[in-house]
């Protein structure tokens, strides 16, 4: 193991392969389609590892040799000023290593030169643009596009939370941005998103720019026995062994979603001593202390909820997951107002990410929320 790791159960980052759980199928066929010259889109809920998939794709020894590649987060913009300072930023950071292509991106990207600067502390020379620096924003996004254009390998782009462009103020910047890429020659990319609904219209609707440009893939919850022997594996390298029915648990608790579970296994190694196994009843300290962790947060969202709403999700927690929510037995059962108000609030819930449905059923999205809710 990497000596500066302490905990294998990694939380909100990607490390190395050597502590990322499988999905193995799923890599190969991201890079299938790389190799075959495919744009791909990638949907999944929130927490399920895509951006971390993303990163283990990029850090494939035959990916790294064959192509550039740069990772745009485009989840905190809200313009296409601020797409692109997120993506020219993005690009230095993949070219600085490399000495020529670092001096031609500010002769291609002329619009730039500004944002490199000395560091008032050390002297060294930085880059970063900010909001509000960038005079021209279409000019710059096409000097980026031709520069990645003019690379000696191919470039392969992955813009995580996509979806976001859909919500910008401005008018037409999907087509902007589609105009450009389909234009591109030695440019490939990926655009994986969390809002389901919102991605499959950007990519699956006739009446849009991006209508069947790419090919389309899914991310599921990592099967349950894979999990059981990552988590096995995890604890035996660090001389601590876990339980195989005690990571079923965490793993129905916590519905296979892959934040959760390394909040959970990552909180129940520390709470093992080297040398021992993980007992039983540290799954409840665990989780005890997850929540405490979220506790301020949680009892400043659910006071901010509407009444009703409110109810409802008290409803749909208690259920775990909860059917036929409009019918006359769930309004009765949950002393709600009337399948109309369920409804309503079941409208607004979703479109907050807060519940998200399940097959035929709904859940609270957040599962340490859930458990807090049931703890209530």
């Amino acid at each position: 193991m990497r000596e500066n790791v302490i905990n294998p159960f990694v939380i909100g980052k990607y490390v190395s392969p050597e502590y990322f759980c499988d999905r193995t199928n799923e890599t190969a066929l991201l890079k299938k389609h790389l190799q075959n010259g495919r744009n791909m889109t990638l949907i999944s809920d929130r927490r399920l590892g895509k951006s971390g998939l993303i990163s283990h794709l990029f850090v494939q020894d035959d990916i790294r040799r064959a192509y550039y590649t740069v990772y745009v987060d485009l989840f905190a913009t809200s313009s296409l000023d601020e797409l692109v300072c997120a993506f020219g930023n993005a690009v230095y950071s993949t070219v600085s290593a490399h000495v020529t292509w670092k001096e031609k991106f500010f002769q291609i990207i002329s619009s730039l030169r500004f944002g490199f600067k000395l560091d008032e502390v050390t002297g060294t020379p930085t880059f970063n643009v900010g909001i509000g620096e960038i005079a021209n924003p279409q000019l710059t996004l096409e000097q980026i596009f031709a520069f990645l254009e003019a690379a000696d390998r191919v470039c392969v782009v992955a813009f995580d939370e996509f979806q976001q462009v859909a919500l910008y103020d401005q008018k037409n910047i999907e087509a902007l941005l589609r105009t450009h890429i389909q234009q591109c020659k030695n440019t490939q990319f990926i655009f994986a998103g969390s809002r389901k609904h919102m991605m499959a219209q950007m990519f699956l609707s006739p009446s849009k720019p991006f209508y069947q440009s790419t090919v389309n893939m899914s991310l599921e919850p990592i099967p349950e026995q894979t999990y059981i022997t990552f988590a096995q594996d995890m604890f035996a390298k660090s001389n601590k062994s876990i339980g195989s029915s005690l990571v079923e648990r965490i793993y129905s608790m916590c519905r296979g979603i892959t934040w959760y579970m390394q909040v959970m296994l990552n909180e129940m190694f520390a709470l093992t001593p080297d040398g021992e196994a993980c007992a039983d009843e540290t799954i409840e300290l665990a989780m005890t202390n997850v929540i405490q962790i979220q506790e301020l947060f949680y009892r400043e969202l659910l006071a901010s909820t509407p009444a009703r709403q409110r109810q409802l999700l008290y409803a749909i927690a208690r259920e775990r997951v909860a059917h036929n929510l409009t019918s006359e037995g769930f309004v009765r059962k949950h002393h709600l107002a009337s399948a109309s108000s369920v409804q309503s609030a079941l409208r607004s819930l979703r479109d907050k990410d807060i519940v998200t449905q399940i097959g035929d059923g709904y859940a609270v999205y957040d599962v340490f929320l859930e458990q807090f809710i049931q703890m209530s």
